[in-house]
């Protein structure tokens, strides 16, 4: 079961290599099975019962189901589509020496930059191409091998192995050709995609580990890919709401974008795309926004986001006390800062939650001289006020293009899932 769980997992992973793609990817796995697509430009026509998803910028998803039962209460489930890497700027191509053709990229997010060394990377993303009707937005994925990241050898570097600071602009700027150095990006992402370079207009382009994800370890423990933070816990939400009966409550898969760069976006989870969803819903329904308030007070939000697991080699970067281990269950998350929005109550909640399904659970508070980073559900609280825990799946190299975790931990979440959503 945790293996196929964890096949399955690897299998989503690869074909999200940008939050765009994940993004279409939960949406085509969600409309075979049944939900119906609503755009924001358009009256919504809910009906008890219904199953329906709506997407913001292509990049942010929110699905729900509604019960054929009067129901006042929601059940959120969220996570983020987007991962550290690194976006290609405009007019990307830098000759060098008229010998080799580098391309002009800038970070996104708060990244491992050394683990992007010397590792087959491609770009996907999307493009902005006229069409017959106007404009029309196009994803593109080049599924090869396209550029690496060349590391400098040791003899040119004799303090290589002492520590670097990587200066973005002048390290990591990836290798794209040798043979033609007047051949730009755009030209390889038209071919592949079977567009005309002169039709594309703009694009947001990103690198990605082109490494497939692999399970490893002594028993086959542990399992490493790109994009873990936070596609471990999306794909588990989707799997959950996917499996869910959802009679009980208003169930709700919601994956936002941009948490990775503070969430403060149209998509992000500091916007209204969730505020906004609830109360179309609510109006959909015939409701006034006094029930609205009323829902939201008796309503709870997993906000699930990947934890960190102790490090075999780094155990003091641990909180002494609070040690989440690969394998040993999902990770409640506490800050006395509120950097997570977990408090005794909502933690209790999630227990129970977690116990009923007998699913093994444990916490992660960060050093008290060592400072943690947020996550979703304080962002989003800020929009839609109501009893949220923040969760997460423990993994090692967060943030690296290659991150690991437990086979066991993601069918975990989504037992949890599947009956946070019954």
């Amino acid at each position: 079961m945790y293996m196929e769980t964890t096949e399955k997992l690897l299998d989503f992973i690869k074909k999200s290599p940008t939050a765009f793609h994940a993004v279409e990817e939960m949406s085509k796995r969600l409309t075979d099975n049944g939900f119906e697509v609503l755009s924001e430009k358009e009256h919504w026509k809910l009906v008890p019962g219904g199953k329906y998803l709506v997407t913001r910028n292509h990049s942010a998803l929110i699905a729900f189901c509604i019960p054929k039962e009067d129901t006042r209460v929601f059940h959120i489930m969220a996570s983020h589509s987007d991962s550290p890497s690194f976006k290609i700027k405009e007019n990307p191509e830098i000759k060098v020496n008229n010998s080799y053709v580098k391309l002009n990229v800038e970070k996104y997010g708060g990244m491992l930059m050394a683990p992007w060394f010397d590792r087959p990377l491609s770009v996907a993303g999307r493009v902005i191409v006229r069409g017959q009707d106007g404009l029309e937005e196009k994803l593109v994925n080049v599924d090869r091998d396209l550029v690496m990241i060349p590391n400098l050898a040791i003899h040119m570097n004799r303090d290589a192995n002492s520590g670097l600071a990587y200066n973005p602009q002048k390290d990591l700027l990836p290798l794209f050709a040798a043979e033609n150095i007047d051949r730009t990006v755009l030209e390889v992402i038209a071919e592949e995609a079977g567009l005309k370079k002169e039709d594309i207009i703009s694009h947001d382009l990103f690198l990605y580990n082109r490494v497939p994800g692999t399970v490893w370890g002594a028993d086959k423990e542990f399992v490493s890919s790109e994009r873990l933070d936070d596609l471990q816990c999306a794909f588990a939400s989707m799997q959950g709401i996917l499996r869910g009966r959802s009679e009980k409550s208003i169930t709700v898969h919601c994956v936002m974008d941009n948490e990775e760069v503070g969430s403060e976006t149209k998509q992000g989870a500091a916007s209204t795309f969730l505020k906004d969803t609830l109360l179309r819903i609510n109006m959909g329904l015939g409701r006034t926004y006094e029930e609205y308030l009323m829902t939201l007070a008796g309503s709870f939000m997993l906000s699930a986001d990947n934890a960190h697991a102790l490090h075999p080699n780094y155990t003091d970067k641990t909180d002494p006390t609070n040690l989440p281990v690969i394998n040993k269950g999902i990770v409640i998350k506490y800050n006395a800062n509120q950097k997570y929005c977990t408090d005794a109550v909502s933690a209790a909640e999630f227990k129970d939650l977690c116990d009923r399904v007998k699913v093994p659970y444990q916490t992660f508070v960060n050093r008290s001289d060592i400072a943690g980073g947020s996550t979703l559900g304080n962002i989003s609280n800020t929009q839609v006020a109501l009893n949220a825990v923040d969760i997460g799946l423990p993994q090692l190299a967060m943030h690296s293009p290659y991150e690991t975790a437990g086979i066991k931990d993601t069918e975990y979440l989504v037992r949890v899932a599947e009956e946070f959503f019954a």
